[in-house]
């Protein structure tokens, strides 16, 4: 039962999220061998303002150790 939680600045569409969300779903179900239907996708919005506390500080540096994919930018 993959969870997929993604935060990103606002400004896309809810046709940009629910077509996002199906192709995550699919690659995930695909690649951890599992069924499209045993996937979850949450998409929020954060704003850029807010972005260094709610998202670098809390889900980025603070769980680093289990981020196979690190950004390519700091917040330093």
């Amino acid at each position: 039962m993959p969870h997929v939680e993604i935060k990103c600045f606002p400004g896309r569409t809810e046709e940009q999220k629910k077509d996002c969300a199906q192709k995550i779903s699919e690659v995930i179900a695909e690649t951890l061998g599992c069924k499209v239907s045993s996937v979850s996708v949450a998409i929020k919005d954060i704003p850029e303002n807010k972005w260094k506390e709610e998202v670098w500080n809390k889900s980025i540096v603070a769980d680093k150790e289990f981020l196979f994919k690190k950004p390519g930018y700091t917040c330093d």
